[in-house]
């Protein structure tokens, strides 16, 4: 049976976190009534002229760099003609001829542990689409041009990527560089992250690549992986029963996990590019280049090597915590308030982990603020609260960033720390578990814990499980 090897390349498009459009000052924010963030120049209206916004030079610049490319520090814009309903003007300015970085690249890990670089053969810079609408129960479609205008820089791999696990690892490492720069979000449900998937096979061995095709509608890593391992297995369907596969753009259907044609796959000649005549060349200069370097953050690698060295953490808990830029910020901004980086750590790698993936959810979705995260920490190292309660309360957090203390304080949940009350109830349960008594008097000390866990039933596990052992111990050997 024949082996076939698969070939990826990706085009990622990334929503850059500019206040203003590319070419007008329009607002970029996510929503909005329909065409409310619109102006003659994003609707292009006829002799309206657009103007450059600086900030999209420096995000792309600053991506460039993060991601090893060599900057063009001479490059324009060009013009690319297609006539598509949410696309105002009937062209995009882009950049073709000199895009303003390239051949640069990242490593990742592989699926066997080792390490292997992606080429990225090119970024640059363009001005995103509207967005058509369509009508479910008539035959309209209408048109939002709110994005209209909105800047993007398009990052074009090489196809390096032989797995739907590579192409995951390389996304992951490329929006963990660019939310770490602060250029973007990177939320793949909001669309400010796009991933179109250019995919081939070819016999293992085959130095030609296959025809390739580029599927388009892909808003999570759990959609694009399903439509690589369908498209896959589509093309190799078609090779074996001696059918052609079509360069074409796909629609992947992620309900259906189906993809199906929408249009034969363009190339450059077909969108009749021309320099861009209402825009005059991008001149970056040493000086600004500088300037734009000596700006680059703290990345993950840094991150991790001072969270180990400052904080004490693990190297195994550094890397978890500083591989997305929301967790490391959560982490040091509740550190900051109440300085127990270990504890914020492990509340972190592990409930918030837990809940993370009992809920489906993504990291970027947590929602809880540092402070109520730091307040919770304060109650347990106090003992106002045991360990179990703290659980209970931190799921309280997490789905509603509640107010720990003020909860705590409404139901009741205060450890008892009166030790006349607690001595009656456990002296109360040992007389009503001589079973019990008995097994550990004749030296089945594992018999404590059965009476620790009643104690614990009777106080409604408010007690302090520390001071139950300590009491328990004092009655049963005297």
């Amino acid at each position: 049976m024949k082996q076939y090897e698969t070939v990826i390349g990706l085009e990622v498009h990334v929503e850059l976190a500019t206040k203003t459009k590319i070419f007008c000052g329009c607002s970029t924010a996510f929503g909005g009534a329909p065409n409310s963030h619109t102006c003659p120049v994003c609707t292009g209206m006829p002799g309206s002229l657009p103007v450059l916004n600086k900030k999209v030079v420096e995000y792309a610049v600053a991506v460039g760099l993060a991601t090893n490319c060599t900057i063009t520090k001479n490059c324009k814009f060009d013009r690319k003609n297609y006539f598509y309903p949410d696309n105002p003007q009937n062209y995009q300015i882009s950049q073709l001829y000199l895009p303003i970085c390239r051949n640069g690249g990242i490593e990742i890990e592989t699926e066997a542990g080792g390490k292997k670089t992606i080429g990225i053969r090119e970024i640059h810079m363009e001005e995103d689409a509207g967005k058509l609408v369509h009508d479910e129960w008539g035959e309209n479609s209408l048109v939002d041009f709110n994005r209209s205008g909105v800047p993007l820089i398009e990052i074009v791999s090489e196809p390096d990527m032989r797995s739907a696990e590579e192409v995951i690892a390389y996304l992951e490492k490329l929006r963990m560089i660019i939310q770490y720069l602060g250029a973007s979000d990177c939320k793949l449900q909001e669309g400010s992250m796009r991933a179109d998937v250019n995919l081939s096979v070819r016999e293992a061995g085959a130095e030609e690549f296959g025809t390739r095709t580029e599927m388009k509608n892909l808003n999570s890593f759990k959609a694009i992986s399903r439509a690589i391992e369908g498209e896959r297995e589509r093309q190799i369907d078609l090779i074996e029963a001696g059918e052609k596969v079509i360069q074409e753009t796909r629609r992947w259907d992620d309900e259906k996990e189906y993809s199906y044609a929408m249009r034969s796959k363009e190339d450059a000649q077909d969108y009749r590019y021309f320099p861009e005549p209402d825009l005059v060349p991008v001149l970056i200069s040493d000086e600004w280049l500088e300037e734009i370097k000596a700006a680059q953050p703290e990345f993950q690698s840094e991150k991790m090597e001072r969270y180990q060295t400052e904080f004490g953490l693990p190297e195994y808990d550094a890397g978890i915590i500083t591989s997305n830029k929301h967790l490391a910020d959560i982490f040091e901004q509740t550190n900051a308030i109440c300085n127990s980086p270990k504890k914020v750590s492990n509340w972190l790698m592990v409930e918030t982990m837990r809940l993370l993936k009992e809920e489906d959810m993504d990291v970027e979705e947590i929602r809880f603020s540092p402070e109520n995260l730091a307040k919770l920490i304060k109650l347990t190292e106090e003992k106002v609260i045991n360990s179990s309660v703290a659980k209970e309360v931190f799921e309280k957090i997490f789905h509603e960033d509640i107010d720990p203390e003020s909860y705590v304080e409404e139901k009741g949940l205060k450890t008892v720390s009166d030790d006349g009350a607690l001595r009656s109830t456990i002296e109360k349960i040992v007389a009503e578990n001589p079973k019990s008594v008995e097994d550990y008097k004749s030296g089945k000390k594992k018999a404590i814990g059965f009476l620790v866990g009643q104690t614990m039933k009777a106080m409604q596990g408010k007690a302090d499980p520390g001071m139950v052992n300590q009491i328990l111990a004092e009655i049963l050997d005297a």
